[in-house]
């Protein structure tokens, strides 16, 4: 999904067609009023903002969207930028800045780099919220299953039983899904890269 703000209806009809030829689904929006209005229901997507709108700017958009802990892939678009523009967007973690009219190439490629970008934070968000499900002893000997060690070295690491350390391996298999150890090492690194 793409959220694409921008005041300028004509950019908006003409970047949605653009990306609907691409078979991408568009939600535009004409503020960052309407986007905030639709963003607790909406699908985790890309964003595309135009840095200069009346009400609140692009920059002023990403501001909040932090606050509400989306942390989506961006791309900034404006008709007007400047050195200090590019370097205000970069810091506030846009992806890519583009000027308008934006080329339809570029827009695409910057789009691929921000879909591979959402689908690795998505990857981290569900491995993450399946790390959350451990207590802190299951986290405990998790860090210590990617690390290598045995079980037999994880019960002298945590001055508890083998019996205990194998207990906790169990449950921890229960809760990732997978009793393999490499893909609970796959879990574990993707949830902290």
């Amino acid at each position: 999904m793409i959220y694409l703000v921008d005041d300028d209806a004509s950019v908006r009809e003409a970047m949605t067609l653009l990306m609907a030829t691409y078979g991408k689904e568009v939600a535009a929006f004409s503020d960052a009023a309407h986007l905030l209005s639709h963003i607790e229901r909406a699908k985790p997507g890309v964003l595309i903002l135009d840095l200069r709108m009346p009400a609140a700017s692009g920059l002023q958009l990403l501001k909040k969207l932090e606050e509400l802990r989306i942390r989506w892939p961006a791309l900034m678009i404006t008709g007007h930028g400047d050195i200090e523009a590019c370097r205000r967007a970069f810091k506030a973690g846009v992806m890519d800045f583009l000027a308008k009219p934006v080329d339809e190439h570029v827009l695409m490629e910057a789009l691929a780099t921000c879909e591979t970008a959402l689908d690795e934070l998505l990857v981290r968000q569900e491995n993450g919220r399946l790390i959350q499900q451990l207590t802190s002893r299951e986290v405990e000997v998790l860090e210590l299953v990617s690390k290598g060690f045995g079980s037999k070295d994880i019960a002298v690491a945590l001055d508890v039983s083998v019996r205990t350390v194998d207990s906790h391996r169990a449950n921890i298999a229960t809760k990732l899904g997978t009793p393999a150890v490499a893909e609970q090492t796959r879990i574990w690194l993707a949830a902290h890269p």
